[in-house]
């Protein structure tokens, strides 16, 4: 399927790139592309050959710029909040299906844009990368998780300090914090998330149990999370991969993986 304001490309080493692609708008979120996100999403977790999604922007100003305004000028108070929970579904949608996705930030990454690579596994960003919870400065808040995700992320006072003042950070400051894993030259960062995508893909299907373990520690208690990450440990041990695993070290060779 081709789409207006979405790239996608699936590589022969098993990483699925979703480029969002509104350079003259910086890549500002309008309810299209929310649809045509989740049309991918859907397609990409139901492809057995992809195993890890990367994300990234057009251009080289913006990862996402934040929501498209025109969309947001006659919302009602109902619009808003059906919107928000579509919005919620989706990036849930994306932190639980089995495939690890990467953020590559490449530019600015405020409010939704934000808040997407917030709900992303793992998040690399250029050197000239901005990231930012704006919402206030148009009068409204995070609706679509950055209260909750950016404070579990790196804690409530400075997220409250970011959400309080729509306060942008540099990327450098956002690794400090704990916002994103690492910073890279922008010539760089594609390379990089391609890099850890290929060596994540390459990886056996405990990975995706493992990400399904962590997402399901944040919906239960301490007590359940322990005892629901237990099961999902036995599941490890049926799979193919496992058998390859323990009889590649025993064999002093490296193990070949995906064949589950």
């Amino acid at each position: 399927m081709a789409y207006k304001n979405l790239l996608f490309e699936a590589t022969d080493e098993g990483v699925g790139i979703i480029t969002f692609n509104r350079p003259d708008v910086r890549n500002a979120l309008n309810w299209d592309t929310w649809v045509e996100f989740e049309d991918v999403l859907r397609k990409l977790h139901g492809d057995p050959k992809i195993r890890v999604a990367i994300l990234t922007g057009a251009g080289d100003q913006a990862f996402i710029a934040g929501a498209d305004l025109h969309m947001l000028k006659n919302r009602t108070p109902q619009d808003a909040i059906d919107a928000s929970k579509k919005a919620n579904e989706i990036l849930l949608f994306m932190e639980s299906m089995d495939e690890p996705v990467i953020a590559a930030i490449n530019g600015f990454a405020l409010g939704g844009g934000c808040e997407i690579a917030l709900a992303c596994d793992i998040r690399i960003a250029s050197e000239k990368a901005e990231l930012g919870q704006t919402e206030v400065r148009v009068g409204i808040m995070p609706g679509y998780g950055g209260n909750v995700r950016l404070m579990r992320q790196i804690g409530s006072g400075r997220a409250k300090e970011m959400i309080y003042t729509g306060k942008i950070i540099k990327a450098q400051e956002a690794e400090r914090i704990g916002l994103v894993n690492r910073v890279v030259p922008p010539e760089m960062l594609m390379e990089e998330a391609m890099t850890l995508a290929k060596q994540i893909a390459r990886g056996p299907a405990a990975i995706h149990v493992a990400k399904k373990s962590m997402f399901q520690a944040f919906q239960h208690s301490f007590v359940e999370s322990l005892q629901r990450d237990s099961d999902l440990y036995g599941e490890v041990y049926k799979t193919k991969d496992f058998k390859e695993g323990v009889t590649a070290f025993l064999e002093k060779r490296k193990p070949v993986f995906g064949n589950n």
